[in-house]
C-alpha cells in the first residue's frame, strides 16, 4: 500500500468539492502525498494508506453517492484511517450545535460502526443564491436560512492539519 491520502466528495452544487481540494492541498502542505477524486471516479482503494470523505448535507440527507460508497466499501475502509466531514449548514455559530449533533444520517450507523472513522467534522455550507435553483431558493426563504457562503476555511484547514499530523504518527 502506498503512501497517498485519498481525499475524495460528493457534492451537488460545488462547494463540498471546494472543501476537499482545500483539504487535499494543506495534506501535500504538510508533506503528504493526497489525491482529490470525486467519489463516483474513485476506483481501487488499494493505493490509498487512508481515505477522507466529504458530502454535501441537505436536511440531514447525505448525497447518495457517498451513502453508497460508505456502504459498499465498509470492509475496505474499516482497514485503514478514514475521516469523514459533511458540509451544510448555514448560518452563524458552531456546525455542529446547529446539527443538534446529527453529523450523518442516522441509518448510516451501522456502517460507520464498521468503518470507525477517526472524525466526523461538520463544517458550514455554501447557500449562495446564485448556486441554487429557483426551487431551492424558495426552500432557503420558506425555512428562514441565511442565503450566504458560511464556510470557515480555518476551521477546514485546521481540522485538515489535524489529519495530517495523526497520519504522521501512524
Amino acid at each position: 500500500m502506498e503512501q497517498t491520502i485519498l481525499v475524495t466528495y460528493a457534492t451537488k452544487h460545488g462547494a463540498t468539492k471546494e472543501i476537499a481540494e482545500r483539504i487535499t492541498r494543506v495534506l501535500r502542505d504538510e508533506g503528504l502525498s493526497a489525491e482529490v477524486i470525486p467519489v463516483k471516479q474513485v476506483g481501487s482503494l488499494a493505493p490509498f494508506r487512508a481515505v477522507v470523505l466529504g458530502s454535501a448535507s441537505y436536511y440531514g440527507r447525505w448525497r447518495g453517492e457517498a451513502v453508497k460508497f460508505l456502504k459498499s466499501r465498509a470492509a475496505e475502509l474499516s482497514d485503514r484511517p478514514t475521516w469523514l466531514f459533511m458540509s451544510g449548514p448555514t448560518g452563524k455559530g458552531d456546525p455542529k450545535e446547529l446539527l443538534k449533533g446529527k453529523l450523518y444520517p442516522s441509518g448510516l450507523q451501522p456502517t460507520l460502526d464498521k468503518i470507525q472513522p477517526k472524525d466526523v467534522a461538520a463544517f458550514h455550507g455554501n447557500s449562495s443564491p446564485e448556486n441554487f435553483s429557483g426551487w431551492e431558493k424558495w426552500i432557503l426563504k420558506r425555512v428562514g436560512a441565511d442565503a450566504a457562503d458560511f464556510r470557515d476555511w480555518d476551521m477546514i484547514e485546521g481540522w485538515a492539519r489535524n489529519v495530517a499530523a495523526a497520519l504522521k504518527k501512524e
